[in-house]
Formats: C-alpha cells, structure tokens, sequence
C-alpha cells in the first residue's frame, strides 16, 4: 500500500485492509501446506481401497498383497480389495495406478519389472515410474531360483548346464511374463553361458508355474515366494538360487555364482500410489505398513515364502527404484532381452 493511500484512510479502514490482506496471504500459504497438513490423513480413507496387483493370481507378488490387505483394511477401516489387473509384464496395472486417483483410493503393489526393468525393455512406457508414481515403502527383497521339471536328467546346475549344450536348442524356460525378473535371470543365463533357451513368456508367475510342473515346459527361473511349495512337495527340482548369498528358506541349495561368477539377480516389490497424492496420505500409509511389518506373524510369513522383510520410509524406496532403473538398464541392454 502506498503512503500517499495510507494518509487518507483512518485507522480503521487501514486495520480492516491489513485484516484482509493477511486473510488472503494466509488461504494462499495454506494451500501450499495441504500436501503436509497431518489433519488430511484423519479423514483418509472414506470408501473401499483397490490394492492393485499387475500379474494375475497365484504368483508372488498376489500372495504378498493378499497377506496385507486384511491388515491394511484393520488399519485403516475401510474394505481393501486386491485387485488383479495383468498385462504387458506388469504394465498394464502399474499404469492404471499411476493415472488413476490422487486421493489414496487405488494403491499399486509395485514389482522390480514394471518399476525399473520395462522402462530400458519397452521401447515406450505409458508412465514414468519415478515421475507419475509416489513411493510408500519397499516391502521385499527375494531370491528366484532356477528349477525344473523332475523328468529333466539333470540334479544340479552343473550338469544342467552341460545337458543344455549337448541338447542345443531343446529347452526353453517359462517366465512371468516380458521384463519381468523371471524374464530377465533366464536372459542373463544365457548371456553368461552361451546357452540358448526359448523364453515363453506368460501373463503371470502362476500360469507359467502351473505349465512347468505340468512339463509342458522345462525350466522356469522363479521368484522362490511361488515356487516354495512345489519344491517342498518334489514336484519341481530347485537347481540354484540367484543371490550372492544362499536363501534361508533353501539353505542347502547353492548359488548360481558358484558356478557362473559374477551371476545374481534378486526381485524386489513395494508399495506405491500415484504422484500427486497428499504427503499426509502416503504418510499415514507408510506408517500403517511399518506398523504391520513388526508383527511377528508377518514376519514369518514373509519367511515363509522366502522373502527379506524390508520396510523403510518412501525416500528409501524411492531412492532404490532411481538406482535399480539405471543398473537394470545396463543388464537389458547386455543380455539383448526384447518384449517378445
């Protein structure tokens, strides 16, 4: 306000202008802190919540949502609906979360394929991972194992190998589906030792599973959380496990780095909602699942099907989502994988 103004208006008329003009500086301030108002999330949520999965049932990443869901929905006190939206290797449901609603009603069970695998595999993505995707939590970090029908003649990775190359052309591997871990473990495999393999790819770890121990295909490489049962129950044989270090849930099983060095791949999955959803809301949501995460019966089962539990804040898993899409980028391109 300029002097020359002030000198006219009495005091009054100046308290009620400064009145105002706060009043206004103080709506526009706090739309700026809506995204951080704690108050938000004490109304979040007021309907059901879809919990997105992008593969079909019966796979790893179902398994893991369908364990947290009825927690979820204890915590929070509305309906979590798992919600199985397959395609694309993933990408047809992470896409759906990532353009669907701001208000925390539509949650994504995030997989290591369509977070930082698709981007290098697809030649276009219909989302950025990192830029229409707000991170909650990574929830797992899990080994696959290489395993096969029990009629293959072969009892370890070894002789796998060695039976591969005298058979040139004879196998092919099963896999979630393109891009996926599954995928991508068979890829490298080849890569590292000169083998080829056919890749059939499927809509999902729980149909390709299915065709394997029906010996409609051969091989699989699997996220050891599906394929566990099976290999206690001998109808798969477990060759190897892809990790640095051997799994607990199989300690006697070696890695595939004993034999080919330098050889690991892990799968990992998390928690996500799409950007732009109110700080409050993914707050609440972080804290609700590290709140599910000490559990002790959640811990076990997490064991159960062979997994790590791994639950920190959305900046961790953020950061490992940036990080695992530059390093899968170098691994796609060297093993010369395509989307089929």
């Amino acid at each position: 306000m300029s002097r020359e103004l002030s000198r006219h208006l009495t005091s009054e008329q100046l308290q009620r202008r400064q009145l105002i003009q706060a009043g206004l500086a103080t709506a526009a301030t706090s739309g700026l802190a809506l995204h951080s108002n704690p108050v938000l999330a004490q109304g979040w949520p007021n309907k059901a919540i879809k919990f997105i999965v992008p593969y079909p049932p019966g796979g790893p990443t179902d398994i893991m949502a369908r364990i947290l869901a009825p927690r979820l929905q204890a915590a929070l006190g509305q309906p979590v609906i798992v919600d199985n939206v397959s395609g694309a290797g993933g990408n047809v449901g992470t896409d759906r979360v990532a353009k669907g609603p701001t208000d925390g009603s539509q949650i994504l069970l995030a997989a290591s394929g369509p977070m930082a695998v698709n981007k290098t595999l697809y030649k276009a993505l219909p989302y950025d991972p990192v830029k229409d995707l707000a991170p909650i939590t990574q929830i797992s970090s899990f080994p696959l194992v290489l395993e096969v029908h029990p009629s293959l003649p072969v009892n370890n990775l070894k002789e796998f190998i060695a039976y591969a190359k005298s058979n040139p052309g004879k196998l092919s591997f099963a896999s979630a589906g393109s891009g996926t871990p599954q995928h991508l473990a068979g890829e490298i495999f080849k890569t590292m030792t000169g083998i080829f393999m056919t890749h059939i790819p499927y809509r999902g770890a729980g149909p390709a599973i299915n065709d394997v121990i029906g010996g409609q295909v051969p091989v699989m490489f699997d996220i050891l959380a599906g394929s566990l049962p099976h290999i206690k129950s001998g109808r798969l044989k477990p060759l190897a496990v892809t990790t640095a270090a051997r799994a607990p849930a199989l300690p006697d099983l070696p890695t595939m780095g004993d034999v080919i060095k330098g050889y690991e791949i892990t799968a990992w999955h998390g928690i996500a909602v799409a950007a732009n959803t109110p700080d409050a809301i993914v707050q609440r949501l972080n804290t609700e699942l590290l709140k599910i995460f000490r559990d002790n019966d959640v811990r076990q089962r997490w064991a159960d099907i062979g997994s790590l539990v791994v639950a920190g804040s959305p900046a961790q898993f953020g950061a490992l989502i940036k990080s695992e899409g530059t390093r899968m980028a170098d691994v796609v391109k060297r093993s010369g994988a395509t989307p089929d």
